[in-house]
């Protein structure tokens, strides 16, 4: 089974993300399951957000715990709420985080992958330069970080998902995949 789990804040699509990938996995014949968490209901709080992928059928209810995956879709959440929390040994994670900027005070021993998704939003017109919508970019990230789950499936579900401008969202997205990279610490 994968395990994902998305942290973001209100209004910047995290539970949409969760359901885009739980579809593009579904559209491959994969077993998936989706819900967010809400705390405090409200735009700029932090969310949270799951998604689980399997072969098989999925009967565990509970959020996750030990995630193969983490994503952040705001890069502030680094300080202040523990993302990699419960993380596997070999867990990946998907950072939005400006371009050029080193990545610093996470512990060595995950993989890092970093994508700007707020500047790829911004260029594509998804939201606006005040308040970005990341999640389609962020999915393109994690569709080339995961390479389990392809970027055609993705794109797909996110025409489907994006209740507005589907194209830009998956330009956005298709962006998003070429320049996302892993990084050292």
């Amino acid at each position: 089974m994968i395990e994902v789990r998305f942290h973001g804040r209100g209004g910047q699509g995290a539970v949409v993300a969760s359901e885009v990938l739980a579809k593009a996995a579904f559209r491959m014949g994969f077993e998936v399951s989706s819900f967010p968490f809400f705390g405090v209901e409200r735009r700029g709080a932090p969310v949270t957000a799951f998604a689980r992928i399997d072969s098989k059928p999925i009967r565990l209810k509970s959020s996750i715990y030990e995630p193969d995956y983490v994503v952040v879709l705001d890069n502030s959440l680094l300080r202040g709420v523990d993302v990699l929390e419960g993380l596997k040994p070999e867990g990946r994670v998907l950072i939005n985080y400006p371009d050029g900027k080193q990545l610093a005070g996470l512990p060595a021993r995950f993989k890092y992958h970093v994508l700007d998704a707020t500047d790829i939003a911004v260029a594509h017109g998804i939201g606006s330069r005040t308040t970005p919508i990341v999640n389609t970019a962020i999915m393109g990230g994690f569709a080339k970080m995961c390479g389990q789950i392809s970027l055609e499936a993705m794109l797909d579900s996110i025409r489907e998902v994006a209740p507005v401008k589907p194209e830009e969202n998956v330009a956005a997205a298709r962006d998003a995949f070429e320049r996302t990279k892993e990084v050292s610490l």
